[in-house]
């Protein structure tokens, strides 16, 4: 047993540059998931830092300098942020409190809607179980009220770390942009020297993650402003707020867009029942949907690493559990870098199969 464990670890470990990788993977890891909690505001500013790269990068070549580029780009990105804060947020939130008092009334409608179906269908609806639904979410709406207290004395607190983001995390993009060479250059300095494999690895990996959040985040936006535009000229209600809400389910693949079809599909029949107007907005709902998957997916991420998709999936599960919110942002660009590693590690040390 101890020969076979000293031939598997001579023939996958002897090499300096396997080492080398294998040292900055556990050691990446070990940092993410006992720091990340400590590191939110540094990875919130890294993520940003990546989306501004771009137009910063296409301003030097018109003639700027890094400074004057960073600058301007930092400026527009703040002023957009500060709109949405300020028009876009007190809307939604506004919407979100219509929801939650409207709540009561949706299910006396769906209680409504229930006895009709029993009556209409008693062989394949069980009123036994349409009854065990309605007083489940009767018993956790009871507490919508507590709940919102809750949240409310806690948004107090929230409100200091969100302005203590809005200051950090700005002077954090600034000088991750502006000195983006010469913090690289000081990291590489704490690297192992033989790390040819590795910087193969992060050379693919730094192109992915770009290409993801640029792509991701452009995606996240037009989902919103598409869906947006639907709900709003079907005159649908809390429209902003599913807008919203649609736009952020992108983040987890194929979960996401099941799990935020719910509540639409639950505030138009509240508003209109099952009549035309619902099977027109469900029809027009899922048409975007389903150029979101078929046609603006494929186009921003064209270069990205092709993926089974399983594979999201279980990625989806499995850095969502080990580091939460950051686990499934990152879940398809963690997958490739699993994938990349696979690809990259030298082939004469792995065992032959015969």
């Amino acid at each position: 047993m101890l020969d076979m464990l000293l031939k598997w670890y001579r023939r996958h470990f002897t090499d300096p540059q396997v080492v080398a990788l294998l040292i900055i993977l556990v050691g990446g890891f070990c940092i993410l998931y006992f720091l990340s909690g400590i590191l939110a505001p540094l990875l919130v500013a890294i993520v940003l830092a990546y989306l501004l790269e771009w137009p910063t990068s296409k301003l030097q070549v018109l003639g700027c300098s890094r400074l004057c580029a960073v600058s301007i780009i930092q400026a527009l990105f703040v002023g957009v942020g500060l709109l949405a804060i300020f028009v876009v947020v007190p809307n939604v939130w506004q919407q979100g409190m219509n929801l939650t008092s409207d709540m009561p009334k949706m299910l006396n409608q769906f209680n409504n809607f229930s006895s009709t179906l029993t009556k209409r269908y008693p062989t394949l609806v069980d009123a036994g179980i349409v009854d065990m639904i309605a007083d489940n979410l009767r018993n956790r709406l009871a507490g919508v009220g507590d709940s919102v207290v809750k949240i409310s004395l806690a948004s107090l607190i929230g409100l200091l770390t969100l302005a203590i983001y809005l200051i950090v995390v700005p002077l954090m993009v600034f000088f991750l942009l502006k000195d983006k060479k010469q913090m690289l250059n000081n990291f590489q300095k704490i690297l192992p020297r033989d790390r040819s494999l590795a910087g193969k690895v992060w050379k693919e990996m730094n192109q992915q993650i770009t290409n993801y959040i640029r792509g991701k985040v452009l995606e996240m936006v037009i989902v919103a402003v598409a869906t947006y535009l639907v709900f709003w000229i079907l005159d649908m209600r809390y429209s902003l707020l599913l807008a919203v809400l649609v736009g952020f389910s992108v983040l987890i693949p194929y979960i996401g867009a099941v799990i935020v079809t719910i509540p639409v599909v639950l505030v138009a029949m509240f508003q209109w029942g099952i009549d035309a107007h619902f099977w027109t907005l469900l029809i027009a709902y899922l048409v975007v949907q389903a150029l979101d998957s078929n046609l603006l997916v494929p186009v921003l991420f064209s270069e990205a690493v092709n993926l089974h998709p399983l594979m999201i999936i279980l990625s989806v599960i499995i850095f969502g559990g080990l580091w939460g919110f950051w686990g499934v942002f990152f879940a398809i660009p963690l997958a490739s870098l699993v994938k990349a590693v696979i690809q990259a590690w030298p082939k004469e040390l792995t065992p032959k199969v015969k």
